[in-house]
């Protein structure tokens, strides 16, 4: 069952107006959406998923609740591109939910999960040329041990990636248990008492399969150019590289001009673009609901200007 992350905090930080245009970056299984769209008279919400899967889900759920909504069949990457081809250039609220949606760590054939065996897919996009079994079958060390390392921030990258490399000269590797064993077997006993030691591998491959961290200043930017004054964006992040890329991306465009700096009263004019809120974490009851949620932080920027 897929148990939306922060669902309160984010829907309340986007103070929803019942005429607003809204954005759900991630629509998965219209969690976020649903509770969009419910505050949604005269609005309309553009709901983004590249998943088919999610979509046919989401297009059941969403309209049983209003009729104003439409699911776009594309990456957040295309934002700007998207809704300007449908007359939509600003928006009041924007919603990016980051990471994997449960049902597809939970449906074994797509190949994300270490705990089932299926074949290594991990594509989020099903009509994407490259898929996990191409980059752990045709990636080199350099290139394995890099993902591995760095977006998996993996201590035993070099011994994993080694031994990815050896196995598959004997035969393809194919399967996601296949592959979860040869890491269990790159990395040291003690390592594997604290940690399942696939996770951190998985990850990296989902995210490169995915090119989840190159998309994701760009779309962050574009949907901030797209805000209204007063409008909010709310980022949900679930690990540290993407936690950063949002965190930088909100630093640089909540800059104070040097000149106004220190000053009581700051013309509007001249305050920052953004005022970046608090980071919000789950509180401690939906953490022991959903362990999913442990890792999750919630992002919120206001448009000043």
């Amino acid at each position: 069952m897929h148990v939306s992350v922060l669902l309160k905090p984010s829907i309340d930080a986007l103070n929803i107006k019942e005429d607003g245009v809204y954005v759900d970056c991630t629509l998965g299984y219209a969690g976020h959406s649903s509770a969009i769209l419910k505050r949604l008279k005269k609005g309309k919400l553009y709901a983004f998923d590249q998943d088919s899967d999610a979509r046919s889900y989401s297009e059941n759920v969403l309209s049983k609740i209003s009729s104003n909504y439409e699911i776009i069949p594309s990456n957040f990457s295309n934002l700007k591109e998207e809704l300007n081809k449908r007359g939509v250039t600003k928006i009041d609220g924007v919603l990016f939910d980051l990471g994997v949606s449960s049902p597809q760590l939970d449906d074994a054939s797509r190949g994300f999960s270490f705990h089932a065996d299926a074949p290594i897919d991990m594509r989020m996009d099903k009509s994407a040329k490259k898929s996990a079994y191409d980059v752990i079958n045709n990636y080199s060390y350099d290139e394995l041990a890099r993902i591995i390392k760095c977006y998996g921030e993996e201590k035993y990258y070099k011994q994993i990636a080694r031994k990815i490399t050896e196995e598959r000269q004997k035969k393809p590797i194919e399967t996601t248990l296949e592959l979860a064993n040869i890491i269990s077997s790159s990395v040291p006993s003690k390592y594997k008492r604290l940690t399942n030691p696939s996770r951190r591998t998985f990850q990296a491959i989902r995210i490169e399969v995915n090119n989840e961290l190159g998309i994701l200043p760009d779309a962050l930017n574009d949907a901030i150019d797209m805000l209204k004054v007063s409008g909010v964006i709310a980022v949900i992040t679930f690990h540290s590289l993407e936690d950063k890329i949002c965190k930088t991306v909100f630093k640089e465009r909540s800059k104070e001009d040097p000149l106004v700096k220190g000053l009581p009263n700051v013309p509007d004019d001249l305050l920052p673009e953004l005022k970046v809120l608090k980071k919000i974490k789950p509180s401690k009851e939906e953490q022991e609901k959903n362990r999913r949620s442990r890792s999750a932080t919630l992002r919120v920027a206001i448009k000043q200007r």
